[in-house]
C-alpha cells in the first residue's frame, strides 16, 4: 500500500506544471517566514486560501463550463483548459492547470493584492496562501482521477461527487475540494435526482 502511495505522490509532485508551483510556494512562503511573528500575514495567508477556495467553484462553474466558444483561438484555450479534461479525464496533461493559465492570475493577484495593502508582506502572504490552496485543490482533483482512495471519509465522498460531475451530469457538483459552494448555489443535488447529460463527457458538443 505504502509502494502505491509513494508512486502516485512522486507522479504527482514530478509533474513539471505542479512542481513549478511548488517551488514558487517554497520561495513565497521562505521570504514569509521572518514575518510570521505577527498575526497579519497569517491572517492573509488564510484569506489567501479563502479566496482561492472561492475561485476553484467560481473559476470551474462560469468559465471552465463556458458556453462552447465560436472564435477558434479561445475554442482551443478552453479545450485546453477544461473541455478536452472531460473527455480523458485521467490524461495527467489535461488534469492539472497549466502554467501559462496559472501564473498570470496568480501575477495579477498579486498587483490587486499590493494596490489594496501597499504591503509587499502583505501582497506575499496572501499570493502565498493562494499557491498552497491551488496545490490542495490540484491533489485532490490528482486523487479523485487516481486509484488510490483517500484516507478520510470526507475525501472518499468528495471523490465520489467529482466523478458524479464527469460521468453523470457536468452542470452540477462542481466543487473539488469541497461543497459548500454548491449546497450554497445551488449546483448540489443527490445523484440518482439528476438526469444522465449526455455532454458529460463533451463538452463542446452542448447547445449545438
Amino acid at each position: 500500500m505504502f509502494g502505491i502511495k509513494a508512486k502516485y505522490a512522486k507522479e504527482f509532485f514530478f509533474f513539471p506544471d505542479i512542481c513549478i508551483m511548488c517551488t514558487l510556494f517554497l520561495v513565497s512562503f521562505g521570504f514569509l517566514i521572518p514575518s510570521l511573528t505577527s498575526l497579519r500575514p497569517w491572517i492573509t495567508f488564510v484569506a489567501g486560501m479563502a479566496a482561492y477556495s472561492a475561485a476553484e467553484y467560481f473559476t470551474h462553474r462560469f468559465l471552465f463550463h463556458i458556453k462552447t466558444p465560436k472564435n477558434p483561438f479561445f475554442l482551443k484555450l478552453i479545450k485546453q483548459l477544461h473541455y478536452d479534461h472531460h473527455s480523458n479525464p485521467n490524461d495527467l496533461h489535461l488534469l492539472f492547470l497549466p502554467v501559462w493559465y496559472s501564473l498570470p492570475n496568480i501575477a495579477i493577484t498579486g498587483v490587486a493584492a499590493y494596490f489594496i495593502s501597499s504591503s509587499l508582506v502583505i501582497t506575499n502572504a496572501f499570493i502565498a496562501g493562494v499557491i498552497i490552496f491551488l496545490l490542495f485543490y490540484e491533489w485532490k482533483h490528482y486523487i479523485a482521477h487516481s486509484p488510490v482512495q483517500p484516507v478520510s471519509s470526507l475525501g472518499r465522498w468528495m471523490k465520489k461527487v467529482h466523478l458524479w460531475h464527469h460521468f453523470k451530469n457536468e452542470n452540477y457538483w462542481y466543487g473539488v475540494t469541497n461543497p459548500v459552494y454548491d449546497w450554497a448555489l445551488g449546483t448540489f443535488e443527490d445523484h440518482k435526482n439528476v438526469e444522465l447529460s449526455q455532454t458529460a463527457r463533451d463538452l463542446e458538443q452542448r447547445g449545438k
